[in-house]
């Protein structure tokens, strides 16, 4: 198995041990894991093919999305 490929498993489950965390001790951790996960797809897509970069990408889209919606709903200054 490849670097990246261990590494996203690694972040997988990192990002399943914060899921477990109470709200208020997630915050730090997830945010953390949300900065590290363009730059691990975009490790994967470089060393594999966009086509699995695309499928992380999606599962990362689909993981983070209300943190993700929140962001851009600050961003634009809408909150």
């Amino acid at each position: 198995m490849s670097a990246p490929l261990i590494a996203a498993a690694l972040w997988v489950i990192a990002a399943t041990a914060v899921a477990f965390l109470p709200m208020r001790r997630q915050f730090v951790p997830g945010l953390v894991l949300l900065v590290a996960a363009p730059f691990l797809i975009l490790w994967i897509g470089a060393n594999h093919g966009w086509l699995w970069a695309g499928l992380g990408l999606a599962a990362f889209l689909s993981m983070f999305r209300r943190p993700l919606w929140y962001l851009t709903r600050k961003a634009s200054g809408r909150v």
